[in-house]
């Protein structure tokens, strides 16, 4: 005859716990299924997550050089703060003069602004000697930039040509003084037009404003920022 029924749920008890003992054990049911499942999106979420972070934070770290003037604008430095090589600076009189010359300079179209144009107008310069006199124009370098990488390599070019240079101590008012909306680095000013119909005359500005002949204006910042240069050197 067949095993009753007690005697199939003890053989079915003994089983189970051989299995126990053994280490062998029945499939999880569909909730622990699910539970793990759960558990294993949440892991991956957060894996990704952390992953969409890092490629924003290296992306931020590569971000391609933006122009001048989006970076002068985008780290405005404090009040008074001047870049450590800002020599020779001009004072409060010497600023006034340096910046009405650059008004004019605008005004007569011998004007060149911003790093790009100066450099060029630096890098077609005579080369350099102590008495090279056709140097392109005078340089006039704004003090207060940051990042200062945006300038420190222009005294070096200007001294390598002979070039005579001074920086102001704010940005906006030399950018004020070429007549541009936005603050400027640099400009450099010069003494004739370069190219176009006035190329080979001197420019002057307009006799009804009763304005001296800009080729005067332009030696007197010659020997303005020369005699800053010198006091410089022997300081």
């Amino acid at each position: 005859m067949g095993a009753t029924k007690p005697e199939k749920k003890e053989k079915k008890d003994k089983a189970s716990k051989r299995a126990e003992v053994d280490g062998v054990t029945k499939p999880k049911d569909k909730k622990d299924k699910k539970e793990k499942k759960e558990k294993k999106e949440k892991l991956k979420s957060a894996v990704n997550a952390a992953l969409d972070d890092q490629l924003q934070a290296d992306a931020a770290a590569n971000v391609d050089e933006v122009s001048e003037d989006k970076v002068l604008a985008a780290a405005p430095p404090a009040v008074g703060a001047l870049v450590p090589f800002a020599l020779p600076l001009a004072d409060d009189k010497a600023t006034k003069k340096i910046l009405k010359t650059v008004r004019k300079a605008a005004k007569s179209k011998t004007l060149k602004r911003g790093v790009k144009e100066v450099v060029k107008s630096l890098r077609k310069s005579p080369a350099a000697g102590p008495n090279n006199t056709a140097f392109p124009g005078v340089v006039v370098l704004a003090g207060d930039i940051s990042p200062m990488d945006v300038i420190s390599h222009i005294p070096v070019l200007c001294e390598d040509v002979n070039v005579p240079y001074i920086f102001v101590s704010s940005r906006a008012e030399l950018g004020a003084a070429g007549s541009t909306k936005r603050p400027t680095s640099v400009v450099m000013v010069t003494e004739k037009r370069t190219g176009g119909k006035a190329a080979s005359a001197s420019a002057t500005i307009a006799e009804e404003d009763g304005e001296e002949d800009f080729a005067e204006v332009y030696k007197d910042l010659v020997k303005l920022v020369q005699k800053e240069s010198k006091q410089l050197k022997f300081a």
